[in-house]
């Protein structure tokens, strides 16, 4: 028997990237998985993918800054599925540059997505958790909350706001239901750049990543691994990066 078999696992930020690679490899592996992405005609055609090979899967669109989404996101996994295990939190936007550029409105966005997004899906999947008696909080942070370098501080700020988030949950959540997973990835082959406003810098992180990034599946067994782990067993933090990031 495959070896999730049974899990149910709703994903944000599924219609490319590390979301998509991670729901192919989760389904491949016998898990039911329920993409949420803005992009409609992008799930349907994942989720197609996802059953011409045997998997189970459904699509939900999804704005991570709309709590409201996140609450249908998790009422979908249940509705259709009867549960919910897990709850990857993946969609994020790197709206990156000089601090002294006072772009409040890419600051705004990233703290939208990449921090109260991640609230709402604890919003939203934490009572579903606690009536059942379990569940898993996976969300990507980054390397660059980690090693913070020039034009990444808001970026990293807002990932780094995440990482403690988790962590203190964490703490709150000793008696066994809840497990928590920090992902760290480094430079992925994503569209994470296409958000990147400032022409010079995005110029730079697509160089660095078409030199170098390693590939999303690489990050979704990372997130495998962690979902993969006895219930007993939790897996809080992970960072992957390619081997000549520095």
């Amino acid at each position: 028997m495959p070896v999730m078999s049974g899990k149910v696992v709703a994903i944000t930020g599924a219609s490319s990237g590390i979301g998509e690679a991670t729901a192919a490899l989760l389904a491949e592996r016998g898990a039911a998985v329920v993409l949420g992405a803005r992009r409609q005609e992008r799930l349907d055609e994942i989720v197609r993918s996802i059953r011409d090979r045997g998997g189970r899967g459904a699509a939900c669109i999804t704005d991570v800054t709309r709590r409201e989404d996140l609450e249908r996101l998790v009422g979908q996994a249940v509705a259709e599925f009867g549960r919910l295990d897990v709850l990857v939190s993946n969609a994020g936007i790197s709206k990156i540059g000089p601090v002294a550029n006072l772009d409040v409105d890419a600051w705004s966005a990233m703290i939208d997505v990449n921090l109260r997004g991640v609230l709402h899906g604890i919003a939203a999947a934490l009572p579903v958790f606690r009536q059942q008696g379990q569940g898993h909080f996976v969300t990507t942070v980054s390397t660059a909350g980690l090693k913070i370098v020039p034009t990444m501080s808001v970026y990293a700020g807002t990932k780094n706001a995440v990482r403690t988030i988790l962590e203190g949950l964490r703490q709150e959540s000793t008696d066994g239901v809840l497990r928590t997973t920090s992902v760290s990835p480094g430079y992925v082959r994503t569209e994470l750049a296409n958000s990147i406003d400032d022409t010079e810098v995005r110029g730079q992180i697509q160089h660095n990543m078409d030199e170098f990034a390693i590939s999303p599946e690489a990050v979704a067994r990372a997130i495998a691994f962690a979902i993969e782990q006895p219930h007993d067993v939790e897996i809080s933090d992970i960072t992957i990066r390619p081997t000549t990031q520095g």
